[in-house]
C-alpha cells in the first residue's frame, strides 16, 4: 500500500521502478542512465559537458571501465587487494564465503555475525543473537539479493562482472556498543576532500559531513544532516585521511569507506559511484561544488 501511495504521489519514481524492472531490454548504456536520471532528478542529463558532479559520475559509468573493477567492488575479493596495500590489521575478519545459503553451516558461525553479498548494495543480515536469530527470514532477504542484476539497475561497470555470493563477516559494533558508524572519505583524482559520517542507520539514518580538519559543513546528501549532533573528531582521523591517499591514488574518482572501533580503523568498501550517480543534494549548490573537485580525463576510453 505505501508503495501504491508514493506511485501516485510521485509518478517519476513509479516510472524509475518500472525502468528498473525492462532494464536488460535497454542494451544502450547511454540512453539507459539518460532516461533514469531524467525520472530521478527530474532533469536532462549533460554527458557532452557534464559539471554537476552527479552527471560526472554517470560520464564515468560510461567512459571509465577499468577491469581490476570488478574485484574492487566484490566485497570478498577486495580484502586480498587492500590488505596488500595497507596492512591486514585493517581488514575486518572473514568468516566464510559461500556460493549458497543453504551452504552456510550456522553452528561454525559464533554467536554474532554479519551476513552479506559481494556484488550488490543492501544484501545485508546482521546477527547480534544466533539464539534468536531468524534464518528462514535471512535467507528470503539473501537469495533475493543473489538474484539482482545489480548491474543492470544504475549501469555501474565496475559490478558488471562481480560474482553473486555471501561472506560472513565478524561483527562489530563502535562506541555506542550498537550501531557502526561509517566514515567516508571522498578522495578526488588521489587527494580526500571531506569526510562524510553516515550513523544511526537503523533509526533514522542520517549523514553529517566534515572537512579534513574536522569542521562541520552545512550540506548533505539525500539522507538529513544534523548540526546539533557532535561526532567527535576520530582520534586516527590522519590515518584514516593517509589510508584512503593510498587506496585512490589511482583513481579519478572513489570513495574509501572506514569504521573507528575502540580505536582502530578498519576498512569498509570502495565505492565509485556514490548514490548511483542520482544524489540529492542540499543544498543544490554542491552538486556543482563536487562537480568542480572531479577533473574529468581529457581523452575518453
Amino acid at each position: 500500500m505505501n508503495r501504491l501511495v508514493k506511485a501516485f504521489r510521485d509518478p517519476f519514481w513509479a516510472l524509475g521502478v518500472i525502468l528498473r524492472k525492462v532494464s536488460p531490454l535497454i542494451k544502450s548504456d547511454e540512453s539507459y542512465l539518460k532516461i533514469e536520471y531524467f525520472l530521478g532528478r527530474k532533469r536532462l542529463l549533460h554527458l557532452d559537458n557534464p559539471v554537476r558532479f552527479n552527471e560526472k559520475l554517470q560520464w564515468l559509468k560510461l567512459h571509465c571501465k577499468r577491469d581490476e573493477y570488478t574485484k574492487l567492488v566484490d566485497k570478498y575479493e577486495v580484502k586480498k587487494i587492500v590488505a596488500s596495500k595497507i596492512g591486514e590489521e585493517y581488514i575486518i575478519p572473514t568468516l566464510g564465503v559461500w556460493d549458497s545459503f543453504d551452504d552456510i553451516d550456522f553452528s561454525k558461525l559464533p554467536s554474532q555475525f554479519v551476513l552479506k553479498c559481494t556484488h550488490d548494495s543492501g544484501g545485508l543480515v546482521i546477527c547480534t543473537d544466533k539464539s534468536s536469530f531468524d534464518i528462514g527470514k535471512a535467507r528470503r532477504k539473501i537469495n533475493k539479493s543473489l538474484k539482482r542484476r545489480y548491474f543492470y539497475e544504475h549501469r555501474e561497470y565496475p559490478y558488471k562482472d562481480v560474482k553473486p555470493r555471501i561472506i560472513a563477516e565478524k561483527y562489530m559494533a563502535d562506541e555506542s556498543g550498537w550501531q557502526l558508524k561509517d566514515y567516508k572519505v571522498f578522495c578526488f583524482n588521489g587527494e580526500p576532500k571531506f569526510i562524510e559520517v553516515d550513523y544511526d542507520r537503523y533509526i533514522g539514518h542520517k549523514l553529517n559531513v566534515y572537512d579534513l580538519d574536522w569542521n562541520f559543513v552545512d550540506f548533505y546528501m539525500t539522507s538529513p544532516n544534523d548540526k546539533n549532533v557532535n561526532i567527535e573528531r576520530p582520534k586516527r582521523l590522519d590515518e584514516m585521511i593517509d589510508l584512503a591517499r593510498t587506496l585512490s591514488k589511482d583513481d579519478i574518482f572513489v570513495r574509501v569507506d572506514f569504521y573507528s572501533i575502540n580505536d582502530r580503523l578498519y576498512f569498509g568498501e570502495l565505492t565509485y559511484h556514490p548514490g548511483c550517480g542520482m544524489i540529492d543534494f542540499h543544498p543544490d549548490e554542491y552538486d556543482y561544488k563536487l562537480g568542480e573537485m572531479l577533473k574529468l580525463p581529457t581523452n575518453a576510453d
